[in-house]
This record gives structure tokens, sequence and C-alpha cells, in this order.
């Protein structure tokens, strides 16, 4: 199977109701890097088979449908088919797949898939696939299970429906940092993203207003090696975007890195600046550079 390219750009993912066409059309022409038109959590169960319609018809619209995805409805259940049905003849860039539940959800999603783009003349294994892999207590225990997993090109991870499953009331500690069952989640997604060679995606921040806080914690997310986040309010995307493109003194630096091993070929160390740089400094420059793309 010819796998899908991953995108340069993966930093910001903006959610929009498949329910509203003005707040999709506005996702769509704003400039979040992939937009998520919903069918899931923000679609209330009698409206669904109008927002199937809704997300068909405004993807059938635009040219620009390889940063169009669509958040379906779970496996475990008759909606996420009829999701697909509906809208997988006008070619979704993507499929954000949610409460995945280790590899065998993602064969299982691959399947459909390549029936339905064999049926519509789709180049096979085209739709590229993201999970949220944490919102279920199951979950947590397969984040390490998806590498090789067929079409997938990122995972994510989420607190709400982890709670919810979890009957917990407190999500953060006093100071906003979230409580130790979701810190786990989070480590989770980023050690079963690396380990399955995919990006890893940051969860919500659900107070749109708190720029700052938003700022800051995309920041610090970036650094333990997240590479994008999810928004849930177009306000969220330029800070986002922000957060996740290297500086110019990011690039600078990696390209100094890159330069120093480049003078020393088959060195293990070199010296720059003063400091000693080992085999995982020029590795981390390469990825910096790698993630900057179009961004040079």
């Amino acid at each position: 199977m010819s796998m899908p390219s991953i995108r340069p750009r993966m930093r910001s993912w903006l959610f929009a109701p498949g329910d509203s066409e003005r707040k999709m059309a506005k996702a769509a022409g704003g400039p979040a890097d992939i937009v998520l038109l919903d069918l899931e959590d923000s679609v209330a169960p009698e409206c669904k088979p109008m927002a199937r319609e809704m997300v068909r018809r405004l993807l059938a619209e635009r040219s620009d449908r390889e940063r169009l995805w669509v958040r379906i409805n779970p496996l475990r259940g008759g909606e996420a088919v009829d999701d697909l049905e509906a809208i997988m003849g006008a070619t979704p860039g993507g499929i954000l797949l949610p409460k995945a539940e280790g590899r065998a959800d993602l064969e299982a999603l691959d399947t459909h898939l390549t029936r339905l783009e064999k049926a519509h003349g789709l180049a096979r294994g085209a739709t590229r696939v993201a999970a949220l892999v944490t919102e279920t207590p199951k979950a947590m225990f397969r984040t390490g299970d998806y590498d090789g997993a067929p079409r997938l090109v990122a995972m994510s991870w989420g607190a709400e429906d982890l709670s919810s499953a979890l009957g917990a009331r407190v999500q953060f500690r006093p100071d906003g940092g979230y409580m130790p069952t979701y810190e786990l989640a989070r480590s989770l997604c980023l050690l079963g993203a690396a380990a399955a060679g995919v990006a890893a995606i940051e969860t919500i921040q659900a107070d749109f207003r708190d720029l700052d806080g938003l700022r800051e914690r995309a920041t610090m997310v970036r650094g333990q090696g997240y590479r994008g986040m999810l928004a849930i309010h177009p306000a969220q995307v330029d800070v986002i975007n922000e957060a996740f493109t290297p500086s110019e003194e990011e690039i600078a630096h990696a390209r100094a890195v890159i330069a120093a091993f480049a003078a020393n070929p088959g060195a293990g160390t070199v010296g720059l600046d003063g400091a000693m740089l080992d085999r995982p400094h020029l590795a981390l420059a390469q990825a910096l550079l790698a993630d900057a793309g179009t961004h040079t």
C-alpha cells in the first residue's frame, strides 16, 4: 500500500461543528493548518444525518480539501460507517478517529477507507488518519500499539472523555496544571507517537480567551516533543501556529549544529559555542529544520 505523505505543517488543528455551515466556512477560510469538521461530540445525535450532508457539501465545494479533515464517530457504534459512507466521495484530506483503543481500530478503519476509496475512484491509501488515543481507560494501556498502523500520521489525546469514563470531577490542580492521571495521558500519547514515528498533537485548551496561557502551554509542550495542538476557537490558531513555528534563532542554531558535524565527518561529538554536542543534538537539529519546512 502506498502511504500518504505527511504535510509539512501540522501545527494547528481547528475543530468546527459539522452542523454549522457558518463555523465550518470560517474555519476553512482561516489560517489553521488542518480544519477538523466534527461529526462527533459537537453534533447532537438527531442532527448527525444533516451534519453529514453539510460536511459533504462543504468538502465538495472547496479545492483545499487536503487540509480539511473529518472527525468521525467512534468505531464502536453504527455512526462511524454512516459518516464515512456520506463523506468519502467528497475526498476529505484525512480522518480523525476518536476513542481509538489500539492498532486493531486503525486496521478496521483502514478496511473501511480502502473499500470506499476504491468505490469512489481514489488512490488507495490517499486518506490519512490521526487518532485520539487516551479517551477511554482501555485506550490508555494501548498507546504503545500503533507502530506500523496503516495511514496513521498523528496521535492526540483528550481529557474530557477520559474524565467522564472515570467519573472524575476534577481534571486540574489548583495551579492550573493537569492532575496526574491526565499528565499520564499526555505522556503516554507523546511516547506512543514517538514509538510509532508519527506527530504528537497536544489536546485542546477549553478557555479560548486565555491566549497568554495558551501560548505558555503550547510552548511548553513543543519543548517536550509535541508537534502541534488542537484548537476549539479561531482565536487560538495564530497563537498555536506561532508557538509551533521554529524561530529564526532556533533555525540558525540548528544549521550551525549540522554544519559543525558536517565539518567533522565521522565525529561522535563536536564543539560549538563552548558546548560539547553529540549525535542526539544533530538529530534534534535535523528534526527542527524538517519541522520548519516552508517556514525557512
